[in-house]
């Protein structure tokens, strides 16, 4: 072998560590002490790595770590950012914070999820092996560099960067509690019936489907890591189906109309599924254009928004400010069984 390919091979694994370091330091704000805190953080299990001892190398048990890790440090933010307010208040704003839609997409948004090393066919659990990759991340950084990194970077790069903790505490997106809510106010019998539950092929978790039935007409399935997000998922689509497709309610409204022997038009407009998760903030800003579709005699007027996205950011509501912003927040934390 070449002298000169014997020195490019040892300056491969340098240059990629160098690469490292400086992806990692645009995502926490440092430098790594012991990046190999860091690339255990950023290797999930389907790589099937072991250490010299033969045990698996993997990022579940810094994932472990990071997640307690963001219990205490962003229960304790919560707690300064807003005194006075009551637990349920703060419980519920820190669920939100901490949650793994949320983490997730703090992964895409921060670019940790290109540094993630996977076989190439998990895909299949993609959003909580962002979810899991961040909260890794953060173990890493307690063991590197201790507890007080942990509380800067959740402070200073996530809450200062990229999440507006105010429209956090406000945010209340409950799809199954809409879909409740305008079926209780027609008078439509709703219910989730499992179609199966199985166990995801690279994980292992159990995997659950729901589908909504509406006076026993087969509303839309979801599939997810428990039962809660099932029934949401399921939810969320069959409010979708609910604005876009008269002809759906028309069919809940007959197959009641049979069961009561009496018509009764809809009462209440079907809830927006619009998530307007508009406290994680995205770079480029784009436009929301509203579809309105036709009013029917079977059916009532509706409005449709786009997909969920994280354009039109700003850092306080137009016409809200912070106290109401607060107090609409605790009302809701409040008001939930």
């Amino acid at each position: 072998m070449r002298l000169s390919d014997i020195i490019a091979r040892l300056k491969l694994p340098f240059r990629e560590e160098k690469e490292l370091f400086s992806s990692l330091y645009d995502i926490i704000g440092f430098y790594p002490h012991n990046i190999s805190y860091y690339k255990q953080a950023l290797m999930h299990k389907s790589v099937g790595r072991r250490n010299d001892k033969g045990k698996p190398l993997n990022n579940e048990r810094l994932e472990f770590l990071g997640d307690a890790l963001l219990d205490a440090v962003v229960g304790h933010i919560v707690y300064d950012h807003f005194p006075g307010k009551r637990e349920g208040f703060l419980t519920n704003t820190r669920s939100k914070l901490v949650s793994r839609d949320t983490l997730g997409k703090l992964a895409e948004e921060m670019g940790l999820t290109r540094l993630i090393l996977s076989s190439g066919h998990s895909n299949s659990h993609n959003s909580y092996m962002a979810g899991n990759a961040f909260e890794a991340l953060v173990g890493a950084i307690y063991l590197d560099q201790g507890y007080d990194a942990v509380m800067r970077f959740i402070k200073k790069r996530i809450l200062a960067r990229v999440i507006n903790i105010d429209k956090v505490a406000y945010k209340e997106v409950n799809f199954k509690s809409k879909l409740l809510e305008w079926s209780q106010k027609n008078r439509v019998r709703m219910e989730f019936r499992m179609q199966h539950q199985d166990k995801d092929k690279e994980s292992g978790s159990p995997v659950f489907k729901f589908q909504v039935f509406m006076e026993g007409v087969a509303g839309e399935s979801g599939q997810g890591f428990s039962k809660k997000e099932a029934q949401q998922l399921a939810s969320e689509a069959t409010l979708k189906r609910l604005k876009r497709e008269p002809q759906f309610i028309d069919a809940i409204f007959n197959a009641k109309s049979d069961r009561t022997k009496m018509e009764e038009m809809p009462t209440m407009a079907v809830p927006s599924t619009e998530q307007e998760q508009d406290f994680v903030i995205h770079q480029e800003a784009s436009q929301k254009e509203n579809v309105e579709l036709p009013a029917t005699p079977e059916a009532p007027k509706v409005d449709e928004t786009d997909e969920f996205d994280l354009s039109d950011i700003s850092a306080t509501p137009q016409n809200q400010s912070r106290e109401d912003i607060i107090a609409a927040a605790e009302a809701a934390a409040f008001s939930e069984e």
